[in-house]
């Protein structure tokens, strides 16, 4: 396998087993991505989970050069929750590489090019329906969770934050704890 792969385990013990039964799998995404650079495979047990059956989870990301795919899915055994998304990568690997094929063409222009035929995919086109702008008021993280909670927002809050200088997203996780997503220009 060329690409590194980094398997984690969280709230559980990673066996020689489960190791393997994942390594041996995971190779599939050299296979079909060449640019793959790494792979990330990350598993844990939720003991306190509402539903049994979301008591596994197995995350997958793979990061290559200009693309970053995940998948996430939970199921009663850690094989299942792999295994689902494991088919939920190759379906989004699919839709990545038929984007990625679709182009211009040999530097003719797009009007020029006639789209290869691509078959037709279940999933329908998201459209964009609504498109809003706000004023962002500069404040730290205490003050963003705080304002998250007055607003009434259970996902996610976008703000500016005064200690980094730069436009942060506070996101609450599932376990009632908050995350910060910092995002940098590639």
């Amino acid at each position: 396998m060329s690409a590194k792969m980094n398997l984690i385990g969280k709230n559980m013990e990673v066996t020689d087993r489960i190791n393997e039964y994942i390594s041996k799998k995971v190779v599939k995404f050299d296979r079909l991505l060449p640019d793959l650079d790494e792979t990330r495979v990350d598993i844990s047990f939720n003991k306190s989970a509402r539903s049994a059956s979301d008591r596994h989870v197995a995350q997958i990301t793979l990061r290559g050069k200009g693309f970053i795919l995940r998948t996430e899915e939970r199921a009663d055994d850690l094989f299942a929750a792999f295994d689902s998304s494991m088919d939920k990568m190759q379906r989004q690997i699919e839709r990545y590489k038929g984007k990625k094929s679709i182009g211009r063409g040999d530097g003719k222009s797009f009007a020029d090019v006639s789209p290869e035929p691509v078959e037709a995919d279940d999933t329908p086109t998201p459209v964009i329906v609504k498109r809003k702008t706000f004023h962002l008021i500069p404040m730290d993280e205490a003050e963003a969770i705080e304002q998250m909670r007055l607003l009434g927002h259970e996902d996610f809050f976008v703000f500016y934050n005064v200690t980094t200088n730069a436009i942060n997203v506070l996101y609450q996780r599932r376990d009632g704890t908050y995350g910060i997503i910092s995002p940098e220009i590639a």
